[in-house]
């Protein structure tokens, strides 16, 4: 009989085994074949992000707002030296009143006084009239305000209405405080509820009143400019 090996095993069983290699502790783990790489765990490596995004992460409001400041910046300074050269670095904006001068004498019923001779440091900053919509003999005001040489307001009113607010304001609850004489006129010197002086007086059917934060000198000075229109 053939010789069937040792102890009756079967020949295929006596194949030569093939000895395993045991890796070692430095040596990199090799993948069973067909089987899938573990993906890293928290403690791995992140992949790298593609530049596009790693642009947009970058693109936070905190970087956006400091992109924008220098514009921000250059408009401010442009916006400054506009309004400098608009105004010469002078906050005071005069107007003309002689317009309005003009519109109030050509429909008064009565003698129109205005201010003439205002040194040039007298500046007109306003100028109010019903003229324009009043007829010839209606009722009309003119108001004229100035910034004075002390930096203060004086202003000037004369209306032939009795009920005008430029007058009410200033005179209905103004207490008495004797008369002045300016120019060879007597003007009743009143104090307004604001404790500002008031020079009043009439000419005609008109009432004449100046009054402001002005001294006692500026107010005189502006009633005693009063001239025939």
């Amino acid at each position: 009989m053939p010789d069937t090996g040792q102890h009756g095993q079967h020949p295929e069983e006596q194949a030569t085994a093939v000895p395993t290699a045991t890796p070692g502790a430095g040596d990199p783990a090799v993948p069973a074949a067909g089987a899938t790489a573990a993906a890293p765990d928290g403690g791995g490596a992140a992949p790298a992000a593609a530049p596009a995004v790693d642009r947009m992460q970058r693109f936070t409001a905190a970087n956006m707002i400091r992109s924008l400041l220098p514009l921000l910046v250059i408009c401010l300074v442009l916006v400054g030296w506009s309004a400098l050269k608009y105004n010469g670095g002078d906050p005071v904006r005069e107007v003309d009143p002689t317009s309005a001068e003009r519109a109030v004498a050509e429909v008064a019923g009565y003698p129109v006084l205005v201010p003439r001779g205002l040194p040039e440091e007298w500046r007109p900053t306003s100028v109010r009239t019903d003229a324009g919509a009043a007829s010839a003999g209606d009722p009309v005001t003119l108001q004229i305000g100035w910034y004075t040489p002390a930096e203060e307001y004086a202003g000037y009113v004369i209306s032939d209405d009795a009920d005008a607010d430029a007058l009410t304001a200033v005179l209905d609850d103004a207490t008495d405080d004797g008369t002045e004489q300016v120019g060879g006129q007597t003007w009743d010197r009143r104090i307004a509820a604001n404790g500002e002086t008031a020079l009043t007086r009439t000419e005609g059917d008109a009432t004449l009143l100046v009054t402001g934060s002005a001294s006692d000198e500026e107010l005189t000075t502006l009633a005693g400019s009063l001239q025939p229109y």
